[in-house]
């Protein structure tokens, strides 16, 4: 998973986009990413290049490219693929998760993607094939999460799972693998990672109790918190 090197490819960056009109727009796509990115490594999300970030502009997905730490990455290294997968900008070879996101971009309308090996979350993975309603914000999620059965990384059955995993939900856990959570922008989609990841981190928590089992949620009472949740924030 940590191939580190250069394709080479025709090498392209912002100022030539094939199909898409260079501008703006993608090199701030491109700083974003790379910000979020590096955020899931301080916030303990994942271990040196695990894990992967994407963000949709138009028809061109920008995505993190594989084996190469976060830190590391500057404009020079952008990493642009069509919806079908072909390279249109930059020469470094996109994250091996590239499936995964692609097949998230093509049946939702979600326009950022982060996956994560987050510790608490991949745990429950391993533990239960739907994250038990320990919380209301699963509302946030569209429901109970459900984990996809495990298939081995970067292939298209692991990302045939997700997808059903993620029918009506906005993330889902990845059995023995970790997280994935997509949203209209990086910060929403980097959100839901955290709140899965903290939820997670709950029932395992209130789980440990000896002699204790955890008072779980209903789903009427998720979705009546979702109702809730729909006129949260600022207008």
């Amino acid at each position: 998973m940590a191939e580190q090197r250069r394709d080479a490819g025709d090498g392209r960056g912002f100022g030539e986009t094939g199909a898409s009109r260079p501008g703006e727009a993608l090199e701030r796509a491109w700083d974003d990413l790379v910000a979020t990115a590096r955020r899931t490594v301080s916030d303990g999300l994942v271990v040196g290049t695990s894990g992967n970030v994407s963000v949709r502009v138009g028809d061109t997905v920008l995505v993190t490219p594989t084996g190469v730490p976060y830190d590391r990455l500057t404009p020079e290294d952008v990493c642009g693929v069509s919806l079908d997968g072909r390279r249109v900008l930059g020469s470094l070879v996109p994250t091996s998760e590239l499936p995964m996101h692609l097949a998230v971009y093509r049946s939702t309308d979600a326009r950022a993607v982060v996956h994560t090996h987050a510790v608490h979350a991949t745990a429950v993975s391993t533990l239960v094939t739907e994250l038990p309603l320990v919380h209301y914000m699963s509302a946030a999620l569209g429901g109970p999460v459900r984990v996809a059965p495990y298939a081995a990384y970067g292939t298209e059955k692991l990302a045939e799972n997700m997808l059903r995993a993620l029918r009506d939900r906005t993330a889902c856990l990845l059995r023995n693998h970790g997280t994935l959570a997509h949203g209209a922008t990086l910060d929403q989609a980097y959100d839901r990672t955290a709140q899965l990841e903290w939820m997670c981190r709950v029932w395992l928590t209130a789980s440990s109790v000896p002699g204790l089992t955890p008072t779980l949620l209903t789903e009427d009472q998720v979705a009546e918190a979702g109702e809730r949740l729909r006129g949260y924030g600022q207008p």
